[in-house]
Formats: C-alpha cells, sequence, structure tokens
C-alpha cells in the first residue's frame, strides 16, 4: 500500500509543477507576464488562434486531477493506517489470550519508623 501512495504522490508533484506552468502561460487581460515575456504570440503560434480557450481547458482538467489525487493519497493513507491499528490491536489480543494470568502480589508495608532524629537547623552566617 506504501508504495502507491508514494506513486501518487510523485504524480501529484508533476501535476503541480505542470499546474503551475500552465496558470503562468496563460495569457492576462492586461497582456503582462510570463506569456508575454516569450512574446505574446508564442501561445497563437503554438495552440492556435484559440490558444487562451485551451490552456484554460488544460488547466481545469490538471486542477482536477491535482484535487482528485489529494483525495484519493488521504482516503489511501487513512485506510492504511486504520488496517495497521487493527492489526497491532490483534497482535495485543492475541498475547493477552496466551499469556498467563499473573496477579501482582501486594506490596509489603513497611511501618514508619518512630525513633527518627529531628533534623537539625543550622544558622548561616550574615555576609
Amino acid at each position: 500500500m506504501n508504495i502507491w501512495t508514494s506513486l501518487l504522490s510523485l504524480i501529484l508533484l508533476v501535476d503541480s509543477l505542470f499546474l503551475g506552468l500552465l496558470i503562468l502561460l496563460q495569457l492576462p487581460k492586461k497582456e503582462a507576464g510570463l506569456a508575454a515575456a516569450f512574446g505574446a504570440e508564442q501561445t497563437a503560434a503554438i495552440f492556435g488562434a484559440g490558444s487562451g480557450n485551451a490552456l484554460t481547458n488544460i488547466t481545469k482538467w490538471a486542477a482536477g486531477i491535482f484535487l482528485f489525487l489529494c483525495l484519493l493519497i488521504s482516503v489511501l493513507t487513512a485506510h492504511y493506517n486504520r488496517n495497521k491499528d487493527r492489526g497491532l490491536g490483534a497482535q495485543l489480543d492475541k498475547l493477552a489470550a496466551t499469556a498467563p494470568a499473573v496477579v501482582p502480589a501486594a506490596p509489603a508495608r513497611t511501618p514508619a519508623p518512630t525513633n527518627v532524629p529531628a533534623p537539625v537547623l543550622v544558622p548561616v552566617p550574615a555576609k
């Protein structure tokens, strides 16, 4: 189970980097940003005239995949931890069933000493 969460976490990392790049490459309303740094017509040349629509759709899909992977990893982790705790409880029950019943003996009470001298107070010289 641990290998699946590791693999999905790696895919989530790649998707988050891809999503960040998509967000930076989108055309802003004021024609500024990273898209303008590479030339305003670069995205139009790569994706065609409707590049804003294509980038918007790809961004929506990448965001959906990101959210789905986050949910899936959290469910898998919760399921793994619940089963791990259940296995520990079963082992403890099995150990308790096979162990002999041991009743601890009551501690021996020692009587308080009666002939203890009182503490001596020594005066401290003033400086």
